[in-house]
């Protein structure tokens, strides 16, 4: 998949064009920022990657280009205890102003799906009334 590119991207000296994939990657690494998000969720093979040792840094992302706008839908883990529609509205505004910042596009939407709930890691108790061991 390309974009096509839109006639400010062309200059003097040739054509700027970026791939989508550093779309996704700018979209993941914005919805990652936010307070609440756990990680991305990504499919099969996104799993996949990560088990051979790959970083997939646009794990969850996908994003459709046109000349001058793009669309994001963002799949996300989500800590327990966060409301989760404040956060996906962070996310949609996070998302958005990194995309447009960093590329001049027009994010005309930002769709975000919750796909799990990752609960926080409980430390384990000792308990005081453990037995001490008197024989050495």
């Amino acid at each position: 998949m390309s974009t096509i590119i839109p006639d400010y991207e062309k200059t003097d000296m040739g054509n700027i064009q970026i791939a989508p994939e550093v779309i996704e990657v700018i979209a993941g690494l914005a919805a990652v920022e936010v307070e609440g998000v756990a990680g991305m969720s990504g499919g099969f093979a996104s799993g996949v990657a990560e088990l051979l040792g790959r970083k997939n840094l646009a794990k969850g992302v996908k994003v459709e280009v046109g000349q001058r706008e793009a669309a994001v839908d963002v799949s996300i883990v989500i800590e327990y205890g966060f409301k989760i529609p404040e956060v996906a509205g962070k996310i949609q505004d996070n998302v958005k102003k990194a995309i447009e910042s960093m590329t001049g596009l027009d994010v005309v939407e930002v769709n975000v799906q919750i796909h799990d709930v990752q609960f926080k890691n409980q430390e384990k108790v000792v308990e005081e009334d453990t037995p001490v061991n008197r024989v050495k």
